[in-house]
């Protein structure tokens, strides 16, 4: 029988115990004396969400593939937990052999989004490992971080050993091979970390030194040692037949998970270039995967599950050339078994209203569309690719065909919006209103029900906004009430429902985004004055972390409300991100321009992703 950490007492206690026992289907047990590495896969988040992130379970898959290796997970306790812990002196442990995360090798961190980012320090502190870097000796695990947020990771340099740049397929067995090398020659901590610098993607924070201008912006930024590279490069799989590792048998959790299906990857990256998307840049070329090994996949994954419903994971699906053929394929093939298909990112167009008719019950489905902006100017200036036409179309054709439910997606606050682009929501509303009251009332599927949800834009590091001001939590609300009367001012107000993002979350967001190393004083000012959850709402606390901004002398206008030039020291310039800073500069002097860049299957931008050598740079251009 299985130990756990928790005694039924605890369990007894908390919410969801299910979170903390392990044991799933698919799970993986191996013997810890068998192994020559155990490496803690750890989501700073709450076991639902992190059991949702395909990048975590790609990895899981993949470590646990190696003979030498046992990767196991581990999740946030939820408040309940960690207050028992605490209590009770329980050291963080992880679900599948239920031993304290302090017996592993590596804890390897997934930085998914900004807001996690006081439950890193609690993984930390819970699992009894010093939270700064440079307190740990040789007894304790190496902490790796990795995912979107590691594309600036300096406000977490101070707490983590290592990052990872780019995509996990493609270093960590040679990450791997350097730590046994490196055992095997009884060699110290710092030995091994000076190894891994030499691995490319791989950043060690404490061999490099900032120094900064008396205006508080970056003076420096350079390797402190001989042999460590200037320069840490973006790491990806360009062969996605080759190297990509396909999940056969994924974990199926006792409780619902937020995904609570099966995740088939059709593609990485996207053609579409839209200048505030972060993952659409760093994401870059775009990769298809091969229809025949997603074919198999499906079956493989299904078999292994029972999972009753399947999506495609893409950026933009509608972009995948064999999207037709997969969906189809779908549909024939798991019939029998009534598999549901979730098409995420899909563009609406006639295509994508008869797949969704065949794969949705209609009565129950909404309708989704992401405009980004009220006005066809500043989609322009934002690259969206998105007419009013196409829009307005998709609108019709999804009335028509039964339909009477459309979800739409702002934001407010980017570069160059106007009051018009503001009120331009509400009018685009109206329209998609008009659109559905024009069919005969005999034809109409009852009352047309339209959202509004805005967020507020936040500047994301290698994309040609990285160097835009935010605005204030005050005017981020200005312009949402803007947004409401407009809306209350149309004739089918009734029909449309307005709601928007916490200005004061999307303010800290965007500091945690664009920071530096001096960051890391308020995040860790923050989590000892209780903040944890901050992307939960009923624990964020705003307050928090204004008084952190006033404890440690941090000006967070510094990080938010300030235009950059493009001359700056970024701090994250030190990345190579496989797109070039020229290239984001022309971006974000073509957004001041208005002027739309076409897509990349239309036409090379010159991004600088062709030196990959795949993917569509080659597909499309020679």
């Amino acid at each position: 029988m299985r130990k756990l950490s928790l005694s039924d007492d605890v369990l007894l206690q908390v919410d969801k115990a299910a979170r903390y026992i392990g044991g799933e289907v698919n799970s993986v047990m191996k013997n810890p004396n068998d192994v020559a590495i155990r490496f803690a896969m750890t989501f700073p988040d709450v076991y639902e969400i992190g059991m949702s992130n395909l990048g975590m379970m790609i990895l899981y898959n993949m470590f646990n593939e190696r003979e030498d290796v046992w990767c196991e997970r581990v999740f946030s306790p939820w408040m309940d937990l960690d207050k028992i812990m605490r209590e009770k002196d329980i050291p963080l442990f992880a679900l599948e052999s239920q031993d304290a995360i302090t017996n592993f090798d590596f804890l390897g961190i997934t930085l998914g989004y900004e807001m996690c980012y006081t439950n890193v320090l609690q993984i930390l502190d819970l699992g009894k490992i010093p939270m700064y870097s440079k307190d740990r000796t040789d007894d304790y695990p190496i902490v790796i971080g990795g995912g979107a947020c590691a594309y600036n990771p300096e406000p977490l340099a101070p707490f983590f050993d290592l990052f990872y740049i780019g995509e996990g397929e493609t270093v960590y067995d040679a990450l791997f091979d350097a730590y046994k090398k490196n055992k095997t020659r009884n060699g110290s901590r710092e030995d091994f970390l000076f190894m891994a610098s030499q691995i490319p993607g791989i950043y060690v924070p404490s061999f490099y030194d900032v120094e900064y201008k008396e205006d508080g912006t970056i003076k420096s930024f350079t390797p402190n040692r001989i042999g460590v590279p200037a320069v840490v490069q973006k790491q990806i799989i360009t062969n996605m037949e080759e190297g990509y590792r396909a999940i056969k048998a994924p974990v199926v959790p006792f409780i619902k998970a937020t995904q609570d299906r099966v995740t088939l990857e059709i593609q990485r990256g996207c053609i579409r270039g839209c200048r505030f998307c972060q993952a659409g840049m760093i994401y870059r070329p775009t990769r298809e995967r091969n229809i025949e090994t997603l074919k198999a996949s499906a079956r493989e994954m299904l078999k292994a599950t029972g999972h009753e419903e399947i999506s495609l994971s893409s950026l933009s699906s509608s972009d995948y050339s064999e999207l037709k053929e997969i969906v189809t394929f779908l549909i024939d093939e798991f019939k029998e078994q009534a598999v549901n298909i979730s098409l995420p990112s899909l563009r609406i167009d006639a295509f994508a209203l008869d797949v969704m008719s065949k794969v949705q019950d209609v009565k129950k489905s909404s309708l989704t569309f992401a405009p980004e902006a009220g006005s066809q100017r500043l989609r322009d200036v934002i690259n969206k690719g998105l007419t009013e036409e196409v829009i307005l179309r998709g609108s019709r054709d999804a009335f028509r065909g039964g339909w009477n439910r459309v979800k739409l997606y702002f934001m407010l606050g980017l570069p160059t919006e106007t009051e018009d682009d503001m009120k331009g929501i509400a009018h685009l509303a109206q329209k998609i209103a008009e659109e559905y009251y024009e069919i005969p009332k005999e034809e109409r599927n009852g009352k047309v029900q339209i959202t509004v949800s805005t967020s507020f834009f936040v500047p994301k590091p290698f994309t040609p906004f990285q160097w835009a001001p935010m605005f204030t939590e005050e005017e981020f609300i200005e312009k949402a009430k803007i947004v409401k009367a407009e809306i209350r001012d149309q004739v089918n107000q009734r029909s449309i429902r307005y709601n928007w993002h916490e200005p004061d979350v999307t303010v800290l967001e965007g500091f945690l985004a664009r920071g530096d190393r001096r960051a890391a004083d308020v995040i860790m000012r923050a989590y000892e004055k209780g903040a944890i959850y901050d992307a939960w709402s009923e624990s964020f606390s705003y307050q928090t972390w204004l008084d952190s901004f006033a404890e440690t002398g941090v000006d967070i206008s510094f990080y938010t409300t300030r235009k950059r030039s493009t001359d700056e020291i970024l701090p994250w310039d030190f990345i190579d991100a496989g797109i070039t800073k020229n290239f984001l500069i022309r971006e974000w002097e073509n957004a001041q321009k208005e002027s739309v860049t076409p897509n990349c299957k239309m036409k090379c931008s010159g991004c600088g992703a062709k030196r990959y050598g795949g993917g569509v740079c080659y597909e499309s251009q020679n």
